[in-house]
């Protein structure tokens, strides 16, 4: 778990965008390339809003099955109630009817702003998107939206969930914003902002070079 960061280191990653994170992941070599990402099917809802950064709460969810018993969503409040802020609720839906499920709208995420977290992933549907604009700061990453909720049941929680190819436990650091969703692995994570700021530097130096009148392809190829 990455919980140790400081105040100021998150402050730090929270001045970022999610693309340099995930490069400067890159130069500590800690997982291949196309790992710790959620895929295209993972859409910013609130693309204008700051990103987003906190500490994974991972559940199971379902809302398309009828007649399903789970655990109950307290479960879920209790855990986010004592974990490690700020915190990001994950939601992987195991339900029947993945286009059909809603895993919150207006209630539920205003009951876990007021417990600390910063925002929703899942792979399945959330709604109310109005209303939760109005929280402020309260990000949603989802595939879609729905109009109901149908029969919402938590079936788990705590343990490890894969998301859009990305697989993510409780208390990973996880950092989105419109261009989706990166998770900061906990043996680079206090590193992490000073070879984004790293990046940066270069990067501005590449364009700086391709702007100038005398740019040619002759040098080394360049790439995003």
């Amino acid at each position: 778990m990455a919980a140790n960061l400081t105040p100021e280191q998150l402050d730090a990653l929270r001045r970022i965008d999610s693309p340099t994170i995930a490069n400067a992941i890159e130069t500590f070599k800690v997982r291949p390339r196309v790992d710790g990402y959620v895929g295209m099917d993972i859409k910013c809802i609130f693309p204008s809003l700051p990103p987003m950064l906190g500490y994974a709460i991972t559940c199971t969810v379902d809302s398309t099955t009828e007649g399903r018993v789970g655990i109950g969503f307290n479960e879920l409040y209790k855990l986010l109630e004592k974990a490690p802020k700020p915190a990001v609720i994950v939601m992987k839906d195991v339900g029947n009817m993945i286009s059909h499920s809603c895993h919150a709208g207006e209630v539920m995420s205003t009951t876990m702003k007021r417990l600390g977290a910063v925002g929703i992933l899942t792979d399945g549907g959330l709604r109310d998107v109005r209303e939760v604009g109005n929280l402020g700061g309260f990000h949603y990453f989802c595939t879609g939206l729905v109009v109901a909720h149908g029969n919402p049941i938590c079936v788990s929680v705590g343990d490890e969930v894969e998301i859009s190819g990305m697989k993510v436990k409780t208390g990973d650091l996880l950092h989105g914003d419109v261009n989706g969703v990166v998770h900061i692995p906990d043996s680079c994570a206090a590193e992490v902002a000073q070879a984004a700021y790293d990046t940066w530097t270069k990067e501005g130096e590449t364009m700086r070079n391709v702007n100038s009148p005398g740019y040619t392809v002759s040098g080394p190829e360049l790439k995003h």
